[in-house]
């Protein structure tokens, strides 16, 4: 793999420690981070997607963060290509690029080499689709995705539209169901030598402990104004308005629920996010598990990054 880009890619549940151990990686190794978060790169969507601080971006620079008007959409597909370019530019300045993130389908996609074929106007289609919903419910659209995909719809939970849209949107414009798009757009081989290094808990109730800590700072850290700007801006902000950190408090501003149960509702949202992820990075090949509850993750990963990359450092986390 020598003629092979070596990139590593710090991958794991929401709430598991992965923006920390990116920076310290980064610090260690003179890298720079990709974000491999599907709505961090929307500008002014700070606290709910849980972007790494200006003080954490000063340490080391950060990629595909702040670039994007929640007006803009983004999928795998863009990620894929945004994160290329990046992986080349930072690695011809002879740095190491750190790919860090939660969706695990722009990882996947990224690491496998997916190619994405160009797609005929989709206008039509998507404002079929996007009436079907409005009148029949993200459930039913989901039993047409079980229809024409089976096995792709049992990898996409019912409730994240976007995908289950964009699955139908692409079997009306091609006749092929996205399950035959990806298994017949991966490269004979892959194109970056990889660490993938996964974070996790032995005991899930302490990562759920970190979920329910995470939403209780957030909220301290004022995400309901940020909640009430996604939610004035749901008619633009197609992508983002299903955001888990927004929509649970659509029920608040609605005037439906009270702000306690929205809290609620966004704790329970996400330790059940937290299960899917590690379902999807489970199955995935190569991933280097570390868990949080057994072991100095910090250290172990610097000790994992130094072998991979072969580059002389100290081995210690300052954090030591």
């Amino acid at each position: 793999m020598a003629d092979k880009k070596k990139i590593v890619v710090i991958c794991g549940p929401t709430a598991s420690g992965k923006t920390g151990l990116a920076l310290e990686i980064a610090k260690r190794f003179d890298g720079e981070i990709i974000s491999a978060d599907s709505m961090q790169i929307y500008k002014g969507l700070d606290i709910g997607t849980a972007k790494a601080t200006r003080q954490e971006q000063r340490i080391a620079r950060h990629h595909l963060v702040d670039i994007l008007s929640p007006e803009q959409p983004y999928n795998a597909q863009l990620f894929v290509q945004m994160a290329s370019r990046a992986i080349e530019d930072i690695s011809s300045r002879g740095k190491l690029p750190i790919i860090a993130g939660g969706t695990g389908l722009y990882i996947e996609s990224l690491l496998n080499g997916i190619k994405f074929s160009r797609q005929p106007d989709n206008t039509a289609v998507k404002e079929k689709i996007q009436k079907i919903y409005e009148e029949k419910g993200g459930q039913y659209l989901y039993s047409l995705l079980q229809e024409i995909d089976p096995d792709y719809a049992a990898k996409v939970h019912p409730n994240n539209v976007i995908r289950v849209m964009r699955a139908i949107e692409i079997y009306h414009l091609t006749g092929r169901n996205m399950s035959y798009q990806i298994a017949n757009s991966r490269p004979v081989s892959k194109p970056y030598d990889s660490l993938i290094i996964g974070l996790g808990f032995k005991d899930r109730n302490k990562l759920y402990e970190n979920i329910n800590r995470r939403v209780d700072i957030m909220m301290s850290l004022g995400i309901l104004p940020e909640a009430e700007y996604v939610y004035k801006n749901k008619d633009k902000f197609k992508t983002c308005v299903n955001a888990i950190g927004y929509k649970e408090f659509f029920g608040y501003f609605d005037g439906t629920s009270t702000l306690e149960e929205c809290v609620e509702k966004l704790k329970q949202a996400s330790r059940n996010y937290a299960k899917r992820q590690m379902t999807w990075f489970n199955r995935m090949d190569d991933v280097n598990w570390l868990f949080a509850d057994e072991t100095d993750c910090r250290q172990a990963a610097v000790d994992m990054v130094n072998r991979f990359t072969g580059r002389c450092i100290n081995g210690k986390s300052e954090n030591q």
